[in-house]
């Protein structure tokens, strides 16, 4: 992937973005005060929460759709894999158009995302044990019965996401560095396509989970290796096999990656709730967890964090909210034994 031929344009971007204003207003960013306190350092937070399905992703169903129909190429089924934000997205943009959505999900994925993505009118498969057996199933699917398969990384995609990072860039001039966690590729790809496009002057730092590690081995290898999964709450960065054309991008223009854990995270979910009273999911809350992480380095800079989902299962956030450190409660056992 030739990042100067796939990353959209400022033009691009504010093309995408007229498409999605069709669904839903652009989302807010605040600078919370707690939250900068916390930070200690000036802290704004994006909240993508805030969409119709709570999560970013709808942005790049939007306008993955709008270019199939611009194209005369609109399917009669599409297909795709999830964690669920993914799915939710297309779903909702398959309704739009009048399309059926064929979404398959790892087995014991997030009740209630696959709730979700069912109440969008999606048929829900699940098959395999993690993102990328779904995603090999759904590519079988697609091929089998002649639908058509949406990636979760595409140009078409990270044009409407790009439309987030462009809202913020507009609204936060002043940022010096924006933190992103990192799934597949498109959040964070969007966030540098918005960057270059407005000319903005943040650092992009990517953000995932030291349990998912794909994207920092494949950085630091400068190729595509596998990594295995195994975090319990960042669901949305689960992902076992870095995505080639992504990888190209962060190559050239992603400032570091750094890396938090699964307690880490659940902090963050917990430091979002108590001083924004918003839900973060794994994923949502990592960007913060991240900033937190590198606190010691940012002070007198103007961070800006996304809560770039908020699907979480209820038993989970309250076991986090609990304080267990991976968002499931710990199993009662014997007291430790003295000093130990």
């Amino acid at each position: 992937m030739n990042t100067s031929t796939h990353l959209p344009s400022l033009q691009d971007i504010e093309a995408a973005a007229e498409v999605v204003y069709r669904d839903f207003a652009p989302t807010p960013q605040y600078r919370w005060g707690l939250l900068s306190e916390r930070l200690g350092t000036d802290c704004w937070l994006k909240h993508e929460n805030h969409t119709p399905v709570g999560a970013f992703k709808i942005r790049g169903g939007l306008t993955y759709f709008d270019q199939l129909t611009r194209r005369g190429a609109l399917p009669r089924e599409v297909i795709s894999a999830t964690r669920g934000n993914h799915g939710q997205s297309m779903g909702w943009a398959a309704r739009r158009h009048a399309v059926a959505c064929t979404i398959v999900v790892p087995r014991g994925n997030s009740v209630e995302k696959n709730a979700a993505m069912r109440a969008l009118g999606v048929t829900l498969v699940e098959h395999g044990d993690d993102f990328q057996e779904s995603r090999e199933h759904a590519q079988h699917l697609a091929a089998t019965r002649g639908a058509h398969m949406v990636p979760s990384f595409h140009p078409a995609l990270i044009s409407g996401v790009s439309t987030y990072w462009w809202e913020f860039f507009k609204a936060v001039p002043q940022l010096d560095v924006a933190y992103v966690p990192i799934g597949l590729g498109s959040g964070v790809c969007s966030a540098i396509a918005a960057k270059l496009a407005l000319g903005h002057r943040a650092r992009i730092v990517g953000v995932v989970s030291n349990l998912a590690t794909t994207y920092a081995d494949s950085l630091a290898a400068g190729h595509v290796v596998e990594a295995p999964v195994s975090t319990r709450l960042a669901d949305g960065m689960a992902v076992r096999v870095a995505d080639a054309d992504a990888l190209a991008v962060l190559t050239q223009h992603l400032d570091h990656i750094v890396q938090v854990s699964d307690a880490e995270v659940a902090q963050a979910m917990r430091d979002l709730f108590t001083d924004t009273h918003n839900v973060a999911e794994g994923a949502g809350a990592a960007s913060f967890a991240a900033a937190m992480q590198e606190r010691a380095s940012l002070q007198g800079q103007v961070v800006g964090t996304t809560l770039c989902g908020g699907n979480v299962d209820a038993p989970v956030f309250a076991a986090v909210l609990g304080g267990a450190a991976g968002g499931v409660s710990p199993a009662p056992g014997p007291a430790p034994a003295a000093g130990r």
